[in-house]
């Protein structure tokens, strides 16, 4: 695989678009977890030695194309002027147009300018080619540290490229890097996916053709267990997903695909909600599946413990409630406890992982989710 490095390439006095995924948690308008951010550091650190004006794009949320005031970029530059008390840094009211690009031009090199939610545009994620030549038209050459969406096909990701050159950033780098040597080894593999995504079953049946074992966690698994034929109660599940577990079953056995044993439910979504453990083939029609049972968890350290190779992507339970992430957490104190290949992606489970401090139990905690699967 052919790469480009930034330290390699000529940058010194230019300005440079810098795509970061800064994507993070807010809370009463404040950033709740700053793992992304800091992730960038490093390029930021780089690109300002060599006397560059960066201009940093990032979306937030989900506002599809429209000014959704929570989801404006103002709370990132108080994270931002941590790192770099001594910097210059600029929180601009747009993406793009004269003005912006004016202010730009007029500033000394050596500093930070931080664009609006590049989300509030719709062209953005309509890889919308106008839209990513406005964008490059503000700089002089494009770095991308945002890995955690570069599976996504973009205007600041993708259509700004045929406008700009560009290279990844030292975080993007290093993340290729790590998995590139998880790609490489024939050890023996299992993956964990979870998380409340379903659009992940298709992702499951990729895994499958590349793992030894694959165990399923998350809200994933109910569309798995509708599938076989079993009541899941309120929980979270959808047509097509339990359409494509029918297909992912009928094609790999049960000796690849590890399903849960039992479950912890609810009888409703709330943090305060009366729980009570059941079997799998014993979900009620008023409760909801919120994390994994025991007898599961016990299952899946079983499994674990014969991998040389684990990828985790996904938290197992509803983690951002401490009553339904206890799963999440046994398992990864477990992983602490074993000497092999330890990778973890996706912004939730990173999220769990970082809340219960067990980062240092992984060999690599990545930014990607969907980006890590679709590289690997």
């Amino acid at each position: 695989m052919k790469t480009f490095h930034l330290l390699q390439t000529p940058v010194r006095n230019k300005v440079v678009f810098l795509r970061t995924d800064y994507n993070v948690p807010l809370r009463n308008g404040k950033v709740w977890d700053a793992h992304k951010i800091e992730a960038s550091s490093l390029t930021i650190k780089y690109l300002l030695r060599n006397n560059c004006k960066i201009i940093i794009g990032t979306h937030l949320g989900r506002p599809k194309g429209r000014i959704v005031k929570e989801l404006k970029t103002d709370p990132l530059v108080k994270e931002l002027k941590k790192l770099f008390p001594k910097i210059k840094i600029t929180k601009l009211n747009d993406c793009i147009g004269k003005d912006i690009k004016e202010k730009i031009q007029r500033a000394k090199t050596k500093q930070i300018f931080l664009l609006e939610n590049l989300r509030f545009y719709k062209e953005e994620q309509a890889n919308d080619p106008a839209f990513a030549h406005s964008l490059a038209d503000l700089a002089d050459i494009y770095v991308n540290d945002a890995f955690a969406v570069s599976h996504r096909k973009h205007a600041s990701l993708e259509a700004i490229t045929h406008f700009l050159p560009g290279i990844p950033g030292i975080q993007f780098e290093k993340e290729i890097i790590f998995l590139n040597k998880v790609l490489k080894t024939k050890r023996k593999s299992v993956w964990i996916i979870g998380g409340a995504k379903l659009d992940k079953v298709d992702f499951i049946n990729k895994a499958l053709k590349k793992a030894d074992k694959v165990l399923i966690g998350g809200a994933l698994i109910f569309a798995f267990l509708k599938a076989k034929g079993y009541k899941v109660g309120h929980s979270k599940v959808d047509r097509t997903s339990v359409e494509n577990a029918k297909k992912i079953l009928r094609k790999f056995s049960a000796r690849k695909l590890v399903l849960p044993l039992d479950f912890v439910v609810a009888d409703k979504l709330s943090p305060k909600a009366k729980t009570e453990i059941v079997p799998y083939n014993q979900i009620h029609h008023q409760q909801i599946g919120l994390d994994l049972g025991p007898k599961t968890v016990e299952l899946f350290k079983k499994q674990l413990a014969k991998a040389k190779v684990i990828i985790w992507n996904g938290p197992l339970g509803y983690s951002e409630w401490v009553k339904f992430s206890q799963a999440t957490k046994e398992v990864g104190r477990f992983l602490g406890k074993m000497k092999v290949l330890k990778v973890v992606g996706g912004g939730e489970t990173a999220e769990a992982i970082y809340r219960f401090h067990l980062e240092r139990n992984f060999s690599h905690v990545s930014t990607g989710g969907g980006a890590t699967l679709t590289f690997i």
